[in-house]
């Protein structure tokens, strides 16, 4: 770079992030829920528009700021990838009849009463084995989602309990990739940072399940068993239901236990359910096919193919079910791709100005003890999760950041990471344009700002975090870490 560039000040690095917020209320005020199918994306775009014309009277030039553009989208165009394939995963899934039968069989356990820290407590046991949020929410997740519509509950709720179970395993187990990037930021093992972690998210969780089985004793309606008996009937007379029908399901959380990377064991995952749909639900395939003239096996090919395109469209006369299950492919990521792509570019031009370091400085000079600097790098990655719209980002930038300061204070490295999880981890969901919460709105079907409410475990544990921060409780010291409680 040729350019003398300048230094922002706080008050230049605050204008983009003011106009963002200041646009985005408005694109809730005027376009309500759907605010994030273009709305949304249009104030991220515009308010990258202000952060590079500040980044341009820096003395940044275009083509300077358009490679920092070109960067950041392109970090993420690995949850991009596992986005599209998510979507053709639902089409196929529901086709070949594996979402109904983990529906059919779910209605008849998972009862209201029972139904979110039952859900809750799947999603953890799940993601502890998977180690992957997001293939624990494209998979059960979908299932159970389908459950609690099905039983007229409350979708926010139901949301939420997956939520926080998926990103308990995502924290928690040694196969995550952010459990792997936290310590490996701050400078310790990863053994160790799962240790220290325990002591934040273990009440966390407890707590989380407390509250999401009081709501369901309290709350929940009187089982409507005409209404599920409908449901029950439709799915039978328009799938078959067993459970040989659970095997895709079992191969992808295998394949992943086993340490494969979550795109090709999830493209596995939709080819075998397409396999599936040709074998076991060869009328549904050739109905959505939609071509009579068509020779069966070119049927076969042609509905499979719409699956995972377009998704599912079901025609069983049950209002209710049609709603549920009329839904995946591809082309319904594509919003959420926008969105994501959208953030990306205000992210990169944030940093790539220096506008997120200085913003980050501005923070860390109001430190004043330790209490304060764990406060501080919560805070951080939470913002950065926020600007930066993407959760490694809100664990890579902070990890950097602050990990001078806690060696200078004699704090172990295992207190950083603990941090960098509990807020950059666990908030990424609740940014409904962070791509984390982008894939979970769409993949689930329920908004971000409908689930984040509910969203208990992701909610409680940065706040357990900063307690523990200004108390001392767990905080471990460099000369004493062998004495540590870990």
């Amino acid at each position: 770079m040729t350019n003398t560039v300048r230094k922002p000040s706080l008050a230049l690095s605050l204008l983009p992030v003011g106009v963002l917020i200041v646009l985005l209320a408005g694109s809730v005020a005027l376009f309500g829920d759907s605010n994030s199918g273009g709305p949304n994306q249009i104030a991220l775009v515009m308010a990258a528009a202000v952060a590079a014309t500040v980044g341009v009277g820096l003395g940044y030039s275009w083509k300077d700021l358009e490679a920092g553009i070109v960067h950041g989208i392109s970090l993420s165009l690995g949850a991009v990838l596992i986005l599209l394939i998510v979507g053709a995963l639902i089409g196929s899934w529901i086709l070949a009849g594996i979402v109904p039968t983990m529906i059919y069989y779910g209605l008849q356990l998972l009862t209201p009463a029972v139904f979110f820290p039952s859900a809750c407590v799947l999603c953890c046991l799940v993601s502890l084995a998977t180690g992957s949020s997001w293939t624990t929410a494209g998979t059960v997740g979908v299932a159970l989602i389908g459950i609690a519509a099905a039983q007229n509950l409350n979708m926010g709720l139901a949301a939420g309990a997956v939520i926080s179970g998926a990103y308990f395993g995502d924290k928690m187990s040694p196969l995550s990739d952010t459990t792997n990037l936290a310590p490996a930021m701050a400078g310790t093992d990863l053994f160790t940072h799962i240790r220290h972690m325990a002591w934040t998210t273990t009440p966390s969780i407890l707590i989380a399940l407390v509250m999401f089985t009081i709501i369901g004793l309290t709350t929940a309606a009187p089982h409507d068993t005409a209404a599920v008996n409908a449901i029950l009937v439709s799915l039978r007379s328009s799938f078959v239901i067993g459970p040989h029908m659970l095997l895709p399901v079992v191969l992808v959380l295998a394949l992943v236990v086993r340490k494969m990377p979550a795109t090709p064991a999830l493209m596995i995952g939709t080819l075998t359910g397409c396999v599936f749909a040709a074998i076991f639900q060869p009328g549904a395939v050739i109905t959505l096919a939609g071509s009579s003239e068509l020779p069966t096996w070119a049927a076969l090919i042609k509905g499979n193919w719409q699956a995972l395109a377009n998704g599912f469209a079901m025609t069983s006369g049950n209002a209710a079910l049609d709603e549920l299950l009329s839904r995946g492919g591809m082309a319904s990521m594509l919003n959420t791709v926008w969105l994501i792509m959208s953030a990306m570019t205000f992210g990169a031009v944030m940093e790539k100005t220096g506008m997120l370091g200085r913003i980050a400085e501005a923070i860390l000079s109001a430190v004043r003890g330790t209490g304060s600097l764990i406060a501080a790098t919560l805070a951080t990655s939470i913002g950065m999760n926020i600007v930066a719209s993407d959760q490694y980002m809100a664990i890579v930038l902070p990890g950097r950041m602050f990990r001078a300061e806690f060696a200078r204070r004699k704090l172990a490295p295992q207190n950083l990471s603990r941090c960098l999880e509990d807020a950059g981890t666990l908030t990424s969901p609740l940014v409904p344009w962070n791509t984390c919460g982008a894939f979970m709105a769409q993949t689930l079907g329920v908004a971000t700002i409908a689930y984040l409410p509910f969203a208990f475990f992701n909610l409680i544990n940065p706040v357990v975090s900063a307690i523990y921060g200004f108390t001392g409780f767990t905080i471990t010291k460099l000369d004493d870490s062998a004495e540590s409680p870990d």
